[in-house]
């Protein structure tokens, strides 16, 4: 059976020389591995993380691994691609959905929100340093465990009194909060904690060390 599918690339493994595996977030499929050929109609850069994709998925009844056909972009996300830095961004907020969520998990409401979030990280024209901070807080609500004061110091540390700051600031306050790069490095370590914690999953997030260099600039 073949199905429209939009859904979000999170990362890509190469499968043999033409073809890779996109591992996907989709509102039907929750977090899955698709099979696509590369070539000239669907090139690479189609790929990049958080790109919003929407293509014809077809069910392989012999393997997890579903192909899918007729890729397009939904959104050119040219706020995001046009800055190196936010570029760079997107690979660890890609690589924390791709590692905090089951394959095959559904989250009702995850999809919207994850969507939501790359349309407003493209469209911030200044202050958006604090994003991944916030970005990471609301993916703990998506998760079903919206982090409360108390259940959130013991992975604190030294930066309890700012995480509290963000628990209660909108959007727009939070990303005035002052901080320095190093702070926010140290924050999202404990943010991450947080969330291995309460999915028992392990996080380790490779491109945390990319992001610090973001923010030494």
């Amino acid at each position: 059976m073949t199905q429209p599918l939009e859904f979000i690339v999170l990362s890509t493994t190469r499968f043999g020389e033409s073809r890779l595996v996109v591992h996907t977030l989709s509102r039907e499929l929750g977090r899955k591995g698709l099979i696509v050929s590369v070539g000239k109609k669907t090139p690479a850069s189609l790929f990049l993380p958080l790109n919003i994709l929407e293509g014809n998925v077809t069910e392989n009844p012999k393997s997890d691994l579903w192909s899918v056909k007729g890729l397009s972009a939904v959104a050119p996300f040219s706020g995001i691609r046009g800055d190196i830095r936010k570029n760079t961004m997107t690979l660890f907020l890609s690589e924390v959905l791709f590692r905090a969520l089951r394959e095959g998990a559904v989250e009702d409401g995850l999809y919207d929100w994850a969507v939501k979030s790359i349309f407003t990280l493209d469209d911030l024209k200044s202050d958006w340093t604090n994003f991944p901070i916030r970005f990471l807080l609301e993916f703990t609500t998506a998760l079903g465990f919206s982090p409360s004061f108390d259940d959130i110091a013991p992975f604190a540390g030294d930066h309890i009194a700012s995480l509290e700051k963000f628990l209660h600031a909108s959007f727009e306050e939070s990303m005035l909060i002052p901080l320095t790069g190093e702070k926010r490095s140290e924050i999202l370590s404990s943010l991450l904690r947080y969330i291995e914690f309460h999915t028992e999953l392990p996080l380790k997030v490779r491109s945390l060390d990319v992001l610090r260099e973001i923010y030494k600039v």
